[in-house]
This record gives structure tokens, sequence and C-alpha cells, in this order.
């Protein structure tokens, strides 16, 4: 949905982060699309600007240490979700889908946080 067609609610929430539930598949993959296409969109800036500002290893950490404290806390969070989804004994695939993704995403924060150790060791050792 282009952002002329949306109403003032849908502005505000997507402003402030607010998500509403969608039970249309069509919603729900239209959203999806449209937040890949956002982000491939600004993956050539986001890559143009850590080629020219990391230039080695020390000037990796903050950013790597900043994604890592983001992608964790949202782990955190979709465990609560998934902790809600089994309390209320929701749909056995669905809490499948969200124990495989905070699983990933407990494993994404590991490799972020080697990444962010590998750092320090190079720019301890001078490599």
């Amino acid at each position: 949905m282009s952002l002329a067609r949306r109403t003032l609610m849908e502005a505000a929430a997507a402003r402030f982060g607010w998500r509403r539930a969608y039970g249309d598949t069509a919603e729900v993959d239209a959203l999806l699309t449209e937040q890949t296409e956002t982000a491939y969109a600004q993956a050539a800036d986001h890559a143009a600007l850590a080629t020219a500002k990391n230039s080695d290893a020390l000037a990796v950490q903050p950013g790597v240490l900043d994604v890592r404290g983001r992608v964790l806390a949202d782990v955190l969070y979709l465990e609560g979700v998934l902790a809600g989804a089994r309390n209320r004994r929701l749909a056995p695939e669905l809490i499948a889908r969200l124990e495989d993704a905070v699983g990933l995403g407990h494993e994404l924060t590991v490799l972020l946080a080697d990444s962010v150790r590998t750092t320090a060791v190079h720019t301890a050792s001078g490599t």
C-alpha cells in the first residue's frame, strides 16, 4: 500500500512502530513484500556507508554491537510472543515456526558476539 493510500491511523501506526493484525493472507503478503522492498532499497545506501566507514576491524565493531543489541532485544520479545502462543495453545505449526525463529535469532546473536570478539582480537594483534 502506498503512503498516499494509508489512513491517518496507519501512518501513525507506521511512525510509532505499532502493528495491526492482518487476517487476510494477501494483505500479509503485501506487507511482507513492502518490508522487503524497503529494506533492499536502503541496502545500497547502507553498503556504501559501511564500505566507506569500516576501514579496519575496530571500525566494524560499533555497528555489529548495535545490530546484536537490537536483534537480542527482538529475540527476547519474540520469546514472550512464543510463551503467549504456548500458553494459549495456539496452532502447533505457529508455535513450531516461532520456536524456529527464536532459535535462529539466538544463533544470530551468538554469531554477532563472535564477530565482535574477532574485531577485538584482530585489533589487539594489529591485523
